[in-house]
């Protein structure tokens, strides 16, 4: 019987938040940290078009447990809208569909940002991840044709304009949830001014909850690789890592001894006690000398794991 293959790679687990360039894919940037790294796996909390640029929280090693988490998390975008023009993809790289000569006033603007607050229904753009009977709305826009997808809720938290610099652009911060789509919006102001409009530039700076100050700049870590020592060079990269249970945040915390951590090392649940323990919580995480051992449940006294690190 032949033994399992070793895994290639260093067992290495964290996070690292990517302020990504302008013209790089997220794909691109995940395979590119990951090989920086010498990660077993790697994966990214939030695609980002090529066209935008900023915030993508990229997961190594047992990290990716908690991409879902990250994933839920609100996100702050600015963007800028250019009106006149409606793309086939509501951005820059697509080829236009529609133009206009009217141009809405700041007055009018404004007086559209309540609508778009709060709970909405939006329409994803037709270059979008959405699936349209097994298949990638991207691709069948790609191959030509014009999908009907349906629209779904979405929140808006924060809508404000920042400025109107000419009559031709509007800049713009939203702060929103989950499957949002920035392009989607920009469409839909660009159709209700009568006016159509596509974004002209994105940048992400804040997904829940890691704060803009710890973006690290790919052009840092590409300068990493000039040290010459391997070793040197992998520890100057790890000190940028974030700990993996900072992705847990929003969730309760317990805080347990070597003995607990590792009955649930072995997947079997402990007796949570104490006048502050929780009574029940559909989702927690514990910790033992400040590492993330486990997430899970509690329910009737116990704490029992889900998902277990190494």
């Amino acid at each position: 019987m032949s033994k399992p293959r070793k895994p290639k790679g260093r067992p290495i687990s964290g996070w690292l938040i990517l302020d990504k360039p302008v013209d790089f894919g997220s794909t691109e940037a995940v395979s590119k940290i990951k090989w920086l790294f010498k990660a077993q796996k790697a994966g990214h909390a939030g695609t980002l078009d090529p066209l935008a640029s900023g915030m993508l929280p990229i997961a190594l090693g047992d990290a990716t447990k908690t991409v879902p988490y990250v994933m839920d998390g609100r996100k702050i975008y600015e963007f800028t809208v250019t009106w006149g023009e409606e793309r086939a993809s509501d951005d820059l790289e697509g080829e236009i569909t529609a133009t206009s000569d009217t141009r809405p006033s700041e007055e009018d603007i404004r007086a559209l940002l309540p609508k778009y607050t709060g709970v909405i229904q939006q329409v994803p753009p037709q270059f979008s991840a959405i699936k349209i009977s097994g298949e990638r709305a991207y691709d069948l826009a790609r191959e030509g044709e014009t999908v009907e997808i349906p629209s779904r809720e979405v929140e808006i938290f924060r809508l404000t304009l920042l400025a109107c610099p000419d009559a031709d652009t509007a800049h713009f911060e939203v702060e929103c949830g989950k499957g949002t789509y920035v392009r989607a919006l920009a469409r839909d102001f660009g159709r209700e001014l009568g006016c159509y409009g596509h974004i002209s530039g994105l940048r992400r700076s804040f997904v829940a909850p890691f704060a803009e100050e710890t973006m690290v700049p790919l052009a840092d870590l590409v300068a990493l690789e000039e040290i010459e020592d391997a070793d040197e060079r992998l520890a100057a990269l790890d000190a940028l890592l974030i700990d993996t249970a900072e992705a847990l945040s929003s969730l309760p915390h317990l805080v347990i001894n070597d003995d607990q951590a590792h009955r649930l090392k072995m997947g079997n649940p402990i007796l949570v006690r104490g006048r502050d323990a929780p009574i029940a919580e559909t989702e927690a995480y514990a910790t033992a000398r400040g590492k993330l051992i486990a997430i899970g449940e509690i329910g009737q006294g116990e704490f029992r794991p889900k998902r277990v690190f190494v």
